[in-house]
């Protein structure tokens, strides 16, 4: 088995504390640093698709995805030195009123494992913080706004239709428990993503990516 099979599967199986050796023996080994990455990304989408799928739950995903961070963080320093391209920033948030935090956090780490920069701010996000979110980072090319409960639906929509009203072609995608596609349709947002699972291809494909 290659040594980035090996990296595959570790990640996979959600073995943080093996992921970093395994990188760095890839490295040694002369794989390139973004074949490690793409092939840990595309670990990730495994356990994305489980996840969607309900073969695993939240605990393993979890797993895995602090498991790709070890493997990241070994490869950060070297992938800097070669000017490897980020999809660009994304800026994330759980809006005003909802202090959930578990999903919008699996997400970050999907899509930070897809390769976007994120900017998290956390939970009970008003709608003008994520137009200025976008004022203050470089090369924002996305907006996620994450909703968990039924009353905070409202807040979803001003966010979106703020950042909208603030940059008109801002992509905007959002998601959370009791959000559907229709309600996404109905609020101006650009792309809906049911579960973290399936957020980072929606977001790559929502900016040409």
């Amino acid at each position: 088995m290659s040594k980035i099979e090996d990296v595959k599967v570790l990640v996979e199986t959600g073995k943080s504390k093996k992921v970093a050796a395994a990188v760095q023996e890839a490295l040694d080994a002369g794989d390139k640093a973004q074949d490690i990455l793409d092939a840990m990304i595309a670990s990730m989408g495994v356990v994305g698709d489980k996840f969607s799928s309900g073969e695993i739950f939240v605990p393993e995903m979890l797993i895995a995805a602090k498991a790709m961070s070890k493997g990241v963080e070994v490869l950060k320093p070297v992938m800097a030195g070669d000017g490897s391209s980020s999809l660009g920033t994304c800026i994330m948030g759980t809006v005003a009123g909802d202090l959930h935090d578990i999903g919008k956090n699996l997400v970050v780490m999907m899509l930070e494992s897809a390769g976007f920069d994120m900017v998290d701010l956390g939970v009970d996000v008003p709608a003008d913080k994520f137009v200025e979110a976008v004022k203050e980072n470089n090369n924002v090319v996305l907006v996620a706004c994450s909703g968990l409960l039924t009353t905070t639906m409202p807040a979803l929509k001003e966010a979106v239709q703020t950042i909208k009203a603030a940059y008109p072609d801002m992509k905007v995608i959002v998601g959370g428990a009791p959000v559907t596609q229709e309600y996404a349709n109905e609020i101006g947002a650009d792309g809906y993503a049911p579960d973290a699972g399936s957020s980072a291809a929606k977001a790559k494909e929502l900016i040409g990516a």
